[in-house]
């Protein structure tokens, strides 16, 4: 039988990159390795927006960062061993803490409020 891994401290990391950011958004889940932040209410989709979250999964941890699919232009900020943890458009996929990635991680997640700030509601779809 395979060794059990602890995602419990990689889990903590990531959350602290996004809690660092909760007096911007509201944070719409905190349990038990589920924590997501939701940004304001959109006029255009009459909800507010799902900024991102993080959440323990079975193998790994991920780090779901929505302003990522929302506004093509911040997939080329992201740094190309970042880019190989992402799992979709949005989401980057950790088993252990990689103190470098985590802090590419860290800035990406300021640039993403930033333009998340600036844009709102005007998506670009063009990922």
């Amino acid at each position: 039988m395979p060794k059990s891994i602890d995602l419990k401290p990689v889990y903590n990391a990531l959350v602290k990159i996004m809690k660092k950011h909760e007096k911007n958004f509201r944070v719409s889940t905190d349990s038990k390795g589920n924590y997501s932040l939701t940004g304001p209410m959109s006029e255009k989709f009459k909800k507010e927006l799902w900024f991102g979250g993080v959440q323990i999964k079975k193998n790994y941890v991920s780090y779901h960062l929505m302003p990522v699919y929302m506004y093509s232009d911040l997939v080329k900020e992201i740094p190309e061993e970042l880019k190989k943890r992402m799992q979709g458009k949005s989401c980057f996929n950790f088993k252990e803490i990689d103190k470098v990635l985590f802090k590419q991680l860290a800035k990406l997640t300021d640039k993403c409020i930033k333009t998340f700030k600036q844009r709102g509601d005007k998506i670009d779809f063009n990922c």
